[in-house]
């Protein structure tokens, strides 16, 4: 067994906290529901004391925005969210103070990217993009062994898009950007169109491709831009069966021989399971 290692996968829905180590064991885990920083934070930090408190790291896989600027005074912190009551709030800190050890942080999806690159879909190849379509969208992507980071981390999920000919009358979902990527493809966007989820949709609903030629779309445009050997498609609404092919016969449609591969083995389903987020949270620590 290697260090002991605290994992946090902070979602906007609910905390997965968990205890693993280097070797990549997870010994113990939790569910804790995402309510208000003052409560949700304090019980994951509990529940992790409660399995002993001495650990070599933390790492923290979460929502954003995030501030990841060490020199920030705001270092760890949720940025401007549409989440109710997080925006500003503290992810590292509590953690840093609790257990006195380093905290490695970042998004979500930029945790998953790395973790699918190192152990998953993505192992052997150069670059990989993980983008995760569920509640919100957001994508991290691992270049040359490193994941991409600018000013702050990518927001893959507010790309500007065009609109599916069936689907110009919605305005979009997303409170910031309206019909961005997120604000159509989304699962919210999807039930404020359609009043149910995708999978809850008969199988012949028109819905499944419009959402499937958006997700085609960004596809083709993080492909020209990142030339991702792997680009992998996670996230809630990604379990809707029937869809990740569509992407795939879609992008097959738009890349029309101009880019080489097949989207078959290009566009692929994460292989980490359940164990995504934790993971994650631990390859930032590694």
């Amino acid at each position: 067994m290697g260090d002991k290692i605290a994992l946090v996968e902070a979602g906007g829905t609910k905390f997965i906290v968990g205890v693993g180590d280097t070797s990549r064991q997870i010994h113990a885990r939790t569910r804790i529901e995402t309510t208000r920083p003052e409560d949700t934070i304090p019980a994951a930090v509990e529940w992790l004391r409660a399995r002993g408190g001495d650990y070599a790291a933390v790492g923290i896989a979460s929502f954003g925005p995030l501030d990841l600027d060490r020199a920030s005074p705001t270092w760890g912190r949720i940025t401007r969210t549409a989440k109710p009551h997080w925006s500003g709030a503290d992810i590292a800190g509590p953690f840093a103070r609790a257990f006195g050890c380093a905290v490695a942080i970042d998004t979500d999806v930029n945790g998953a990217a790395l973790a699918e690159w190192r152990w998953g879909a993505g192992q052997g190849a150069a670059t990989v993009l993980y983008l995760t379509v569920g509640t919100g969208i957001g994508g991290g992507a691992v270049v040359g062994g490193r994941l991409i980071h600018g000013l702050s981390h990518p927001e893959m999920g507010h790309i500007r898009m065009p609109r599916h000919p069936a689907d110009a009358d919605f305005p979009g979902h997303c409170p910031f950007h309206g019909d961005c990527l997120e604000g159509l493809a989304a699962g919210p966007s999807i039930i404020a169109r359609w009043g149910v989820s995708l999978s809850d949709l008969s199988a012949d609903h028109p819905a499944h491709d419009i959402i499937a030629w958006y997700l085609a779309q960004a596809s083709q445009t993080f492909r020209a831009v990142l030339d991702p050997a792997r680009i992998i498609l996670g996230g809630g609404v990604m379990s809707t069966p029937g869809l990740l092919d569509r992407v795939r016969a879609h992008v097959g449609r738009l890349w029309g021989g101009y880019f080489p591969g097949n989207p078959d083995d290009i566009i692929v389903p994460p292989a980490l399971g359940p164990d995504t987020g934790l993971l994650g949270a631990l390859a930032l620590v590694r």
